[in-house]
């Protein structure tokens, strides 16, 4: 296990390297000039110039990078020119937010795929497992915002029970609130993963009960409940976890669309909140965090999935 760890950061470093270049190449690109944006649109020529030495524009591309990829490292991912306040607390700020969103929604994931996933292998042909299948292919074509939109609707203004703008407020302290302004943005990015993770589970189950040890456990008296849920369903979650973990990264790009359209104070709107004022070294911030954290995560699961599959790290 220890030499599969190893391997697998091994990997971790230099694709985390590649993705702070591809960061902060896209930021680079980006049309218009930072110095205007920060001086405005009357800033003259001298002020312009006074700026760019101060953001360090006025150096060569290479160092310019290797001085923000050092300050990175070290944690400072520079100060954002709209509050004034570091990129790193803004984050901190914001994070608690979206974690908590994530969290809610992989627990409608969980919630909604398995149940989905095991009634549409285990009733293919049938009317219930022909509806199933219309609600997931019409999961997988319907963007998340419209779900959004479709929540605030139904349960804000026909219904009046949730409120249409979501604040945040943390679960541990006060569970009721938390609830009440994250179960709607948390279903709107739940419902597309998982349709998704439960079409997987659904072909990986569908395998599995065809295989020689469900005829086994069949032929030696265990009943259908027993057979499906501890040795149909637990084989086939195992691709599940690996799902998982792609799942995540869809969290992360759909809470942006997400927090947006339920005004929720997490990183998704920090960002979109970036993008609309042009503030550079935001945008790469959170950009750059949400990468390693995806990355993070993505080694979590290949551990977990090596430690419940031995096959994996022996390999």
């Amino acid at each position: 296990m220890t030499s599969y760890l190893l391997r697998r950061l091994g990997q971790f470093v230099p694709v985390l390297l590649l993705a702070t270049v591809v960061v902060w190449a896209m930021i680079y690109a980006l049309p218009g000039n930072p110095a205007q944006v920060v001086g405005g649109t009357d800033a003259t020529p001298e002020q312009l110039a006074e700026i760019s030495s101060r953001m360090g524009l006025d150096q060569p591309i290479w160092q310019q990078f290797l001085t923000w990829l050092g300050n990175a490292v070290r944690g400072d991912l520079g100060t954002s020119f709209v509050s004034g306040h570091t990129v790193t607390s803004l984050i901190l700020d914001r994070l608690p937010a979206t974690v908590q969103l994530s969290v809610l929604a992989m627990i409608g994931i969980i919630v909604l795929a398995v149940p989905l996933g095991m009634v549409s292998a285990l009733a293919q042909g049938t009317r219930l497992g022909r509806a199933v299948n219309v609600v997931l292919a019409a999961g997988l074509s319907i963007p998340t915002f419209w779900f959004g939109i479709l929540f605030i609707l139904v349960f804000s203004i026909y219904l009046g029970v949730l409120p249409a703008a979501s604040d945040y407020a943390p679960l541990w302290s006060d569970p009721g609130a938390a609830l009440r302004g994250g179960v709607l943005p948390a279903l709107a990015l739940a419902l597309p993963a998982a349709t998704v993770t439960a079409r997987f589970i659904a072909s990986s189950m569908t395998e599995v009960m065809e295989r020689d040890f469900i005829r086994t456990a069949r032929a030696k008296g265990a009943g259908e409940w027993r057979t499906v849920v501890r040795h149909g369903l637990r084989n086939a979650l195992l691709p599940a976890v690996t799902m998982a973990g792609l799942q995540l990264g869809h969290l992360l790009g759909g809470a942006i669309v997400v927090e947006v359209v339920f005004t929720y104070p997490g990183l998704g709107r920090l960002l979109f909140a970036a993008l609309s004022a042009r503030d550079y070294a935001l945008i790469q911030g959170v950009i750059l965090f949400a990468v390693a954290i995806f990355l993070v995560l993505n080694v979590v699961i290949d551990l977990l999935y090596a430690y419940l599959d031995p096959r994996i790290r022996i390999g």
